[in-house]
């Protein structure tokens, strides 16, 4: 059963996709901006309703197709009859539950009657899994995950900035610690504290002790403040191999 003009048999994968959303969109705005209406005639009182979708956008609720086997895969029959034994809302949810599964059924539908083969039905797939469900939009579980994922993003982000700090802070204890263990070699006994302290910055010559961001150059091995030689944690990330301006300059040269 199809809208006026007759039946439309999609052959390709983007028509079956064009196909699939025009639907789509219309079994949204039945069970969304049009629900009251929806509601209203979905009467328990009359025989086994279905909620069509067309590809034009337009829905409609009425009866199965009579022909067997139908031209198409038919929706769930009487969605009617649940209406009133139970809430609005689950009621709802459960329309679209059958809506989801009928939207696909139809789709692959198409793909078989069509010969897709198995590239063009994950392609399919995969277009058709871009887009939130229509339960998803219903209860509002799209606009939940987006702002799940948007959270999760920023805490990932924000995890590797630490992670790259904690990681500078750990490369210059272990730096001390090798230092330390140098100077005991040697019969110098100092304390932990006092030795972590003797770090100076390559480039002002002071100490400001770990709150702050350093960096080691990798040619010569020296340390120093980040601000001092304009290098922040997020530009740090990316840099491979790092080389103080003065390693830089000596390279520029030879």
């Amino acid at each position: 059963m199809d809208a006026e003009g007759g039946p439309y048999n999609p052959r390709t994968v983007e028509e079956v996709f064009r196909d699939f959303k025009g639907r789509r969109a219309a079994m949204i705005k039945a069970l969304t901006t049009d629900v009251q209406d929806f509601y209203n005639q979905c009467d328990p009182e009359k025989e086994n309703l279905c909620l069509y979708g067309f590809p034009s956008e337009i829905w409609e609720v009425n009866l199965p197709a009579e022909e067997v086997p139908p031209e198409i895969p038919e929706p769930a029959l009487g969605i009617n009859f649940a209406r009133d034994g139970m809430e609005e809302k689950d009621w709802i949810s459960l329309v679209a539950v059958h809506s989801d599964a009928w939207l696909l059924a139809v789709a692959f539908y198409f793909g078989a009657r069509f010969g897709f083969d198995k590239s063009d039905r994950k392609r399919l797939f995969n277009m058709i899994n871009d887009l939130p469900t229509i339960f998803e939009v219903v209860t509002g579980m799209d606009k939940k995950q987006g702002k799940e994922k948007s959270s999760v993003s920023n805490h990932s982000s924000n995890k590797s900035k630490s992670n790259s700090k904690r990681s500078s802070e750990s490369q210059m204890k272990d730096t001390k610690a090798m230092q330390s263990k140098d100077g005991e070699e040697d019969g110098l006994e100092e304390n932990d504290e006092e030795d972590y302290g003797d770090t100076l910055c390559g480039a002002c010559g002071e100490n400001s002790g770990t709150e702050e961001f350093w960096i080691c150059c990798d040619i010569c091995e020296k340390w120093f403040h980040g601000k001092c030689v304009k290098i922040t944690p997020a530009r740090a990330e990316h840099i491979k191999q790092y080389k103080c301006p003065s390693c830089s300059n000596k390279r520029t040269r030879i």
